[in-house]
């Protein structure tokens, strides 16, 4: 029998509710999925740790998501299917999460860029009507306080360093923007999640994270974004780049390979 054959799927959510939580448990799940690649391959082996450290915080704020997800809808017998069976198209995640990992400035300017949007995510979801949701949130902006402490740092010294490492970094600029956008994108998907009384809008302060990004770079030897350029969009409607499926390749091997495989 093949793994076609063998392939057990999640059914795709209904409510407002479980809807946008899938989004935020994807983006934690495949940022996460792209941080331990680095493991074993980080520049110092207190780099190793620490960004090994920050995949098991982003996967384990994905377990909390998913697994309250399913209380709430019956999408999958169990967390394991509900986040690594699906096709790529069901995958709602923003599009920057799944950037590859090019050189350690990349990385570093990718968490920094995603973090300091996602501690405006969760702190939207404090007031939540869900309080297991605003639990989670609460728990995940104490790990998310420190992944933006040791990006912002990195991004700092590369910008503001050798000739080599400020290049690597106006690259991983050019490269990151564009993406940016998409995670501030109030659609209909954040509307119906504000309406249900899940979450406060944070798109709103869209114009306070672009200052807070550009002040620090500034500080990072007086970097800017790129001043015109067109936003990558459709992640979050499942619209992705074959960098999801390599990462997809890799993550989904063995829940498919094996239905029902229990560790």
């Amino acid at each position: 029998m093949g793994v076609q054959e063998k392939y057990i799927g999640a059914d795709i959510p209904k409510k407002p509710e479980t809807i946008y939580m899938l989004r935020l448990a994807d983006n934690a799940l495949i940022l996460g999925q792209r941080l331990s690649e680095m493991c074993g391959h980080a520049p110092e082996m207190e780099l190793d740790i620490a960004l090994t450290n920050m995949a098991l915080d982003l996967i384990g704020q994905a377990k909390l998501l998913f697994e309250h997800i399913l209380t709430l809808e019956d999408l999958a017998p169990n967390i394991d299917v509900l986040a690594m069976t699906r096709p790529l198209e069901q995958y709602t995640n923003c599009l920057l999460v799944t950037q590859p990992n090019v050189d350690f400035a990349h990385i570093m300017l990718r968490q920094f860029l995603f973090s300091t949007m996602q501690k405006l995510q969760y702190e939207a979801l404090l007031g939540s009507h869900d309080k297991t949701l605003a639990a989670i949130a609460e728990k995940s902006l104490k790990e998310i306080a420190y992944h933006i402490r040791f990006a912002k740092t990195w991004v700092l010294r590369l910008g503001d360093g050798t000739e080599e490492s400020r290049a690597r970094m106006v690259d991983a600029l050019e490269c990151l923007w564009r993406f940016t956008g998409e995670m501030f994108e109030c659609d209909t998907i954040i509307a119906n999640a504000v309406e249900a009384g899940l979450t406060a809008d944070f798109t709103s302060e869209y114009k306070d994270w672009i200052l807070e990004i550009k002040t620090v770079l500034a500080e990072a030897g007086e970097l800017t974004p790129p001043g015109t350029m067109r936003m990558i969009l459709g992640g979050y409607q499942g619209q992705h780049q074959d960098h999801l499926g390599h990462i997809l390749s890799d993550m989904q091997f063995m829940q498919l390979r094996y239905p029902g495989l229990k560790w």
